[in-house]
């Protein structure tokens, strides 16, 4: 038989357990709101090219030969593919592993600019690798911080398979 506790132990772990709980609370809220700012960020570091590759209706598209790379940049003669885009001597598109000198990408014109970003799923893809690296970033956070291993397993399975398919189709 246990013996029963003496009604000045109960008082006494009562606070304990108040306390554990509120420390719970404020780090479940703390990491929740980490994770949701990180993805936040995501989302708004890429949807800054993501919005001319995926809402293409009524934008001029069409395609670059990239002839000349320097400083951050390539630049290339533009070829209209939709109705209602005019031809360029010059359109600039970013400089990155996506762009190569020599070769002909299907782009999508910012309005207002001589700005290019690629369009179709290499586009698309590439536009989307910063939300993959939030995404692996917010694992961390997840897995660790709210302590939910498998939710963190899942978000950076999510950034690792977007990051590949960047990586494959560019």
């Amino acid at each position: 038989m246990i013996p029963a506790m003496p009604a000045s132990a109960a008082a006494a772990a009562r606070p304990r357990q108040a306390s554990r709980a509120v420390l719970r609370f404020g780090r479940v809220a703390a990491m929740g709101t980490v994770t949701v700012l990180i993805l936040i960020a995501g989302v708004w570091a890429s949807w800054g090219t993501a919005q001319h590759v995926l809402l293409t209706k009524g934008r001029e598209q069409g395609t670059v030969e990239v002839t000349r790379c320097g400083e951050g940049s390539c630049s290339g003669p533009y070829a209209p593919v939709s109705a209602g885009s005019q031809a360029r001597g010059r359109v600039v598109i970013e400089d990155s592993v996506a762009v190569a000198k020599g070769r002909t990408y299907s782009v999508v014109m910012k309005p207002g600019s001589d700005d290019v970003v690629r369009s179709g799923p290499a586009g698309v893809l590439y536009a989307w690798v910063p939300m993959g690296g939030a995404l692996l970033l917010a694992s961390v956070v997840v897995a660790g911080g709210l302590r939910r291993a498998r939710a963190g397993w899942v978000m950076a399975g999510a950034g690792v398979a977007l990051l590949t398919a960047a990586f494959v189709a560019v």
